[in-house]
């Protein structure tokens, strides 16, 4: 299948560098090449479309890199009156009852309607945290058997607060056989055993291994009081994550540690912000070179909405005197979350890369007319400008035809 899409704009490679007009050939799912500025010397018989994209805006697609996406089962029961702990704490919290006393089909409808909502508002790629063992990781994929999303698969072991037996530790490997990497809670439950063992079995299969760090003050001095030693720093004394989610609450040291480290930064600010705990200082961890992405986070806390979560980023940072230029954040939700996730072609556009993009109505009345296009997709755009999605260079949501 050879499609020509012609005349569009373009946020084009790894700098998302703005071009005014651009002719996209896209080939058997990837993108084939790009024309800057367009060509008249084609011969219309090799392609089996050409579409005139005037008008359009064509950018890499979004990368949700954190999500609970079976919390949409619970929408807002947390949303008022809970602390922290209550809410989300693996033992204790709300949520961790809910999940466990949820039918099986409830929790499988609930998660396919999140993906929808996820894929009309440009995220092609997600990367989940699942709870439930390898059951949970399970029912992750079947719920998303028929829809076009990929998903990263981020299973865990609920054994907390202690070191893990031979069968717990057997059971951990029983989930990285099938899932993507191992995604846990904070490292305040976890013995350092356990997070030295679950590490490495990870760790020796070339899988991802991520937690939670710093979200809260709570969690941050806990970590102190019981150890002597902030979250992040003891984490890097028994071992190298892949990424960190939060940091809300980190300090200058802990994010130098996490920079010299290689350790990519997911935040979720909204989250945050519901939750209470703070605003994670996006500014500073770009001012000491740390590589960030986004994560939309508990769908039980947030609607997964990326246009959402990069719009309160810009304004927030303005707000306290921290501008964050709105093409940093724009890599956040794309390019650097591939890198984190070390996810093979995807994350910008150029020739070679899969043919995953967003088509945004450059004409919308939400967003025209463009005259600093970062900024108008940061904080102007939504689902509603959207006029396609595409996936592997199929349309799998809209219609640009």
């Amino acid at each position: 299948m050879i499609t020509l899409l012609k005349n569009a704009s373009l946020l084009y490679g790894k700098d998302l560098d703005y071009i005014g007009s651009a002719d996209i050939i896209v080939r058997d799912g990837l993108f084939d090449s790009i024309i800057i500025g367009g060509s008249n010397d084609y011969d219309s018989s090799v392609f089996d479309s050409i579409v005139d994209c005037e008008g359009l805006l064509i950018m890499p697609s979004f990368i949700n890199a954190h999500t609970h996406i079976a919390d949409s089962i619970a929408k807002d029961i947390a949303s008022e009156g809970l602390s922290f702990n209550e809410s989300i704490h693996p033992v204790f919290g709300v949520k961790r009852r809910v999940l466990n006393n949820t039918r099986e089909e409830h929790l499988m409808h609930f998660i396919k309607a999140s993906a929808l909502t996820m894929v009309k508002n440009g995220i092609t790629t997600f990367i989940d945290f699942r709870e439930q063992g390898l059951h949970g990781v399970r029912l992750l994929k079947a719920s998303l058997n028929g829809i076009s999303i990929r998903c990263i698969a981020l299973g865990r072991v609920e054994y907390y607060n202690k070191d893990l037996s031979d069968e717990e530790l057997r059971e951990a490997e029983d989930v990285i056989e099938y899932a993507d990497g191992l995604g846990l809670s904070g490292a305040n439950e976890y013995s350092d055993d356990a997070l030295k063992h679950l590490a490495y079995i990870a760790k020796a299969r070339g899988k991802l291994f991520g937690l939670h760090a710093c979200e809260s003050q709570e969690s941050y001095s806990y970590s102190l009081s019981k150890y002597g030693v902030s979250e992040v720093k003891r984490i890097l004394s028994i071992a190298r994550p892949d990424f960190l989610v939060h940091m809300t609450n980190a300090t200058d040291d802990d994010l130098m540690h996490v920079k010299e480290n290689g350790i990519g930064i997911v935040v979720c600010p909204r989250a945050n912000a519901s939750l209470g705990v703070g605003i994670p200082r996006v500014w500073d961890m770009l001012r000491l070179g740390c590589t960030i992405a986004i994560g939309t986070d508990n769908v039980m806390l947030n609607k997964p909405d990326m246009f959402r979560e990069m719009e309160y980023i810009w304004k927030v940072s303005r707000a306290l005197k921290q501008g964050v230029n709105a093409k940093d954040i724009l890599k956040m939700a794309t390019v650097n979350a591939a890198m984190i996730f070390r996810l093979s072609k995807i994350g910008y556009i150029d020739a070679g890369m899969r043919a995953d993009a967003i088509i945004i109505d450059k004409y919308h009345v939400d967003i025209a007319y463009m005259h600093n296009p970062y900024v108008a997709l940061v904080q102007r755009a939504s689902e509603s400008s959207i006029k396609g999605v595409m996936m592997d260079g199929n349309i799998i949501y809209g219609n640009i035809g």
